[in-house]
């Protein structure tokens, strides 16, 4: 009876820790990054100013 009970919770145990992990990356990915607010490209004009 203890084997089948200690199958039983190292089978929750795994599964509870798969779908943790699964959670887990789903919400790394979803993260979103910060992004830079300066622009790649500045131009100058030499008539005008900001």
């Amino acid at each position: 009876m203890s084997r089948i009970l200690a199958a039983v919770l190292t089978m929750t145990a795994a599964a509870l820790l798969a779908v943790g992990a699964a959670l887990g990356i789903v919400a790394a990915l979803e993260a979103t990054p910060k992004q830079p607010d300066t622009p790649l490209i500045t131009y100058q004009n030499a008539g005008q100013e900001r």
